[in-house]
């Protein structure tokens, strides 16, 4: 038995925040001898599927990792047609998002984008701004190394400019200078495709968090994959650092 029944019987509230690295579209594609195009495009609906079970399951923030800053390495062809799908999705999918009272925050850096899509992206937010349901956190153009070199930049102006004393910086205060300012940290992060690694993803955010590294691919994920992610988050024994209160200490149990 797996999600929500599960984590009911135990009387065990869902994670507030699932972060979730979609990996494999191209494998997926490979697999099938299809272009890798069409692994994206099935990307697309495994997101939308994913949005949807979130916020039936309860989850309040859902983060996707949907285009990282490394990402604009790939051929020229594929980066245009994964941009050309973000805007699809934008204008496709946002008066449902709306429609369902969902959120939608983009983190990452913006600069580089050009108007149209910087443009859809700001409207995604703004016309969302108000919703109460599941806050839809999409991480484009983003990079977890970039965004704490951005923030200690910040931080070395102020103090160069005298509003901040160095002996100041707290994890607190240098929190706030991140992208995510405003979000709490993600309690689980999903990675599709067996690989296991962050990959420059909320770095500073992950300190805590719980992983789940799953085999199938990104494509696949649908709402029993999440659930049984949701189910072995349910299984950890979260101590933040601390001795659980299951588990006497060693010094208890000694002598």
């Amino acid at each position: 038995m797996f999600g929500r029944d599960l984590i009911e019987e135990a009387n065990v509230a869902p994670p507030t925040h699932v972060a979730i690295i979609m990996d494999g579209n191209g494998r997926w594609a490979s697999k099938r001898l299809m272009p890798r195009f069409e692994g994206h495009r099935r990307g697309v609906e495994a997101l939308r599927r994913t949005v949807r079970a979130a916020s039936d399951l309860g989850i309040r923030y859902l983060t996707l990792y949907s285009f990282s800053s490394e990402n604009w390495s790939r051929p020229r062809t594929e980066v245009d047609y994964l941009m050309g799908l973000v805007k699809r999705f934008v204008r496709n999918d946002l008066a449902e998002l709306h429609a369902s009272n969902v959120r939608v925050l983009i983190i990452g850096e913006r600069s580089e984008l050009e108007g149209e899509l910087a443009d859809l992206l700001a409207e995604a937010e703004n016309l969302t701004a108000s919703n109460t349901g599941l806050t839809l956190v999409v991480a484009f153009n983003y990079g977890g190394r970039q965004e704490i070199a951005a923030a200690a930049r910040r931080l070395a102006e102020m103090v160069a400019a005298g509003t901040l004393k160095p002996e100041e910086i707290t994890p607190e205060v240098f929190a706030g200078k991140l992208h995510t300012v405003g979000i709490p940290d993600p309690d689980l992060v999903i990675r599709t495709s067996g690989e296991q690694r962050i990959s420059n993803f909320l770095l500073w955010q992950s300190a805590y968090a719980e992983f789940v590294f799953l085999p199938l691919l990104w494509p696949d994920f649908d709402r029993s994959a999440l659930e049984a992610a949701l189910a072995e988050y349910k299984s950890r024994d979260r101590r933040f650092g601390s001795v659980s209160a299951a588990t006497p200490s060693r010094q208890a149990t000694s002598g």
